[in-house]
């Protein structure tokens, strides 16, 4: 197994970003990105066996493909913060998932992962339309503390994030998935098991309905720049760098917020040094909205609607937060109606949510 140093041609405000390919014990891959060379030797390491991911299953009715995996039950659950497998890790103590005394920013195979290159042909099942859960999952940890958030990491470690997450994306698509997501979930109430500032990459062999969804949308000409004009700062929240942070007129959750170039690209890979910055700028100026509003560390979800695969030029990338309060004190539960139908019940109007945040 190899132990690899590489640089990428990416520059951060004429700085090179480093990464580092390393191999674990049990197979999978860890790469390390920082703004210097990562040199470290590597401490012991656990070698316990590793599940292939699980199996795909279609819903007929719903018409979508749904991931199974049965090993995630046993996945790590709110550890002690001795028992942190996402910190790094120390001489003389139990191994983590990233074998270093330090680092800045690491990416690596999820062990109870949903989706692997290698899973395994799923048994037929009759009148089930199945399918090898193959693609990938992958855990972006943010900085080697156990504490901070998208707001208070900075501006070069966002950036840094950036440039990992668009390195993702193009090893991924090279190798043939058709649709990459990378998300963060925060708060106890999204279902965290692990509250060391992290987020995930899951890169899937099919292109998901919501996606897909949209993905026909903009082929058959809906125009989110157009959009964007026309509700101008009456759903505005911040700009910069050629970004607008907004909430749209057709949220879903109270105080959704999207990020989106001012001019559709497909992808933050597209983007110039100014969109960069503006986009790294507004995940964190949103971040500290929420927490502010809401006085407290902020319960949502973040997802980076980028273009699948084969989608064309005229798909228009969005970061979208969901949070779930919907005010001070108060969950924004998903009940019935939202589980049983995909409609919403909205509590608070976008137009009052956008004027909330701004006025922060």
């Amino acid at each position: 197994m190899t132990n690899l140093l590489e640089h990428t041609e990416c520059n951060v405000q004429g700085r090179t970003i480093h990464r580092r390919h390393f191999v674990k014990r049990d197979g999978r891959e860890l790469f390390l990105y920082g703004y210097r060379p990562h040199t470290l030797a590597p401490l012991n390491e656990d070698d316990s066996a590793v599940a292939k991911g699980g199996e795909l299953r279609y819903h007929p009715l719903r018409r979508e493909w749904n991931i199974y995996a049965a090993h995630r039950q046993n996945r790590t659950f709110k550890p002690s913060a001795a028992d942190n497998p996402l910190a790094p890790s120390a001489e003389g103590s139990a191994p983590t998932e990233i074998p270093f005394t330090d680092f800045e920013l690491a990416v690596f195979e999820n062990k109870f992962t949903s989706l692997h290159p290698k899973a395994p042909e799923p048994a037929s099942v009759e009148a089930l339309k199945m399918m090898r859960a193959s693609g990938r999952c992958e855990v972006i940890v943010y900085g080697p503390q156990d504490f901070g958030n998208l707001h208070s990491l900075g501006q070069d470690k966002r950036r840094l994030l950036l440039a990992a997450w668009n390195d993702r994306y193009e090893t991924h698509y090279d190798n043939g998935c058709e649709f990459v997501l990378p998300f963060e979930n925060r708060g106890d109430e999204v279902g965290v098991t692990l509250h060391h500032p992290h987020g995930q990459i899951y890169a899937f062999p099919f292109v998901p309905r919501v996606q897909q969804d949209a993905m026909m949308a903009f082929e058959a000409g809906y125009s989110l720049t157009k959009d964007m004009k026309i509700w101008g700062s009456e759903y505005g929240v911040a700009k910069a760098g050629g970004l607008s942070a907004f909430c749209p007129p057709y949220a879903r959750f109270p105080f959704e917020t999207w990020i989106a170039p001012d001019i559709s690209a497909r992808g933050p890979w597209e983007f110039s040094e100014e969109q960069l910055d503006g986009f790294a700028h507004l995940l964190g100026d949103i971040t500290r909205r929420y927490d502010e509003y809401f006085q407290r560390p902020t319960a949502y979800m973040l997802s980076l609607h980028a273009a699948p695969l084969k989608a064309g030029d005229s798909f228009h990338f969005t970061a979208q937060f969901y949070p779930l309060l919907r005010a001070p004190g108060r969950v924004k539960y998903l009940a019935s109606v939202e589980q049983s139908t995909g409609t919403f019940t909205v509590d608070v109007m976008p137009e009052m949510a956008a004027k909330t945040l701004r006025a922060l």
